[in-house]
């Protein structure tokens, strides 16, 4: 019997982490046959006064959000890291802390409250890519930044605990966990090769044409070899770039493009609100060139069957590597033949 992918268990490592995921494509063959359940379509207003994103509402924290007209970003009222405290922390024996630094924004796409990024025209997503430079520029010129975190989470079931249209950025003086991974594992391929490791792999990817879903001048969006989520993205500029802020005009309509193409193609999977986390990964801002580092975008997305059936990480998972039963390629296919036109437009 010969080896087939399509058929027989196997292991997949990611280049970016180290890591392996466990790919299982005999247990579910033909997911997408059998009941699609979906869900009803939540329109909501354009304004919603209760709102605290809305222009002009009063946000938790008490202060009143300004009546902006297309982008907005402030600081979280309940950050998660904090940029006033001192410094201090814990070295006892196998018990060890270190205080945090840091501060968190909150960044709104648009004052309209019933968006998606999916359904804005690319203009205006160009717009929220223009407002992530401009942060980062300003964040990152924080003499205790080190590393600027931007993400998005849609949807109730990623923790998005209020529908406005927004993401957020997360900046500190530490490296996490996930990007010190892709730090080590890219620092690593540069000095063995001398090449930049997503750069070349891109170059694999687009001679196979196996998992690409889209590409214009400047940016590639395809499914990766090693994707754990059922139907997980990225988004990769052509030219080599460690920091989303080495973007020129034209890359930043590209990404603002490839971003709305791969969200529109989401949503008409299964003709649902597509729910995802995605976020930019990129080098730190602590003054060094890190000619290694290419930036990227993710997308982690946990439905797998329909708008209902999920991908939980449980079990195996949890106590041994992430386990998919779709294969990238099955998944890219999919995403690829959805139509470029959003659900919602073709029932208006």
């Amino acid at each position: 019997m010969k080896f087939n992918a399509n058929d027989h268990s196997h292991r997949r490592l990611n280049i970016l982490t180290g890591e392996w995921v466990q790919v299982s494509p005999h247990r579910s063959k033909r997911p997408w046959q059998g009941q699609v359940e979906k869900l009803s379509v939540d329109r909501r207003p354009e304004y919603d006064d209760k709102c605290y994103l809305c222009p002009t509402n009063e946000r938790i924290g008490g202060e009143l959000n300004p009546d902006y007209k297309d982008v907005f970003a402030f600081t979280n009222d309940f950050a998660a890291l904090q940029s006033d405290i001192p410094s201090g922390g814990v070295e006892n024996g196998l018990m060890q802390s270190k205080s945090e630094r840091g501060l968190c924004k909150v960044i709104c796409f648009s004052p309209r409250h019933d968006l998606t990024i999916p359904e804005m025209e690319t203009g205006q997503i160009k717009l929220v890519v223009d407002l992530w430079i401009d942060q980062c520029h300003e964040i990152g010129a924080l003499d205790f930044i080190n590393h600027i975190q931007i993400f998005e989470n849609k949807g109730a079931v990623m923790g998005c605990s209020n529908p406005h249209p927004h993401g957020q950025i997360w900046a500190q003086e530490s490296v996490p966990v996930e990007p010190a991974k892709k730090q080590a594992q890219q620092l690593a391929y540069f000095e063995k090769t001398g090449g930049n490791l997503l750069l070349d792999y891109l170059s694999q990817e687009t001679e196979l044409q196996e998992r690409i879903i889209f590409e214009n001048d400047h940016m590639v969006v395809l499914v990766p070899f090693w994707a754990v989520w059922p139907y997980e993205a990225m988004i990769i500029p052509k030219r080599k770039m460690s920091r989303i802020i080495g973007m020129n005009d034209e890359e930043r309509v590209a990404l603002a493009e490839a971003y709305r193409y791969l969200t529109i193609k989401y949503d008409n999977l299964f003709e649902t609100s597509f729910p995802y986390s995605a976020g930019i990964h990129q080098a730190p801002y602590d003054g060094v060139p890190h000619e290694e580092w290419q930036w990227h975008m993710t997308f982690y997305p946990p439905l797998l069957r329909s708008a209902t059936v999920k991908k939980f990480m449980v079990g195996y998972e949890m106590l041994g590597n992430p386990q998919r039963d779709i294969t990238p390629e099955f998944a890219a296919q999919r995403i690829k033949e959805q139509s470029e036109m959003h659900y919602l437009s073709r029932m208006d």
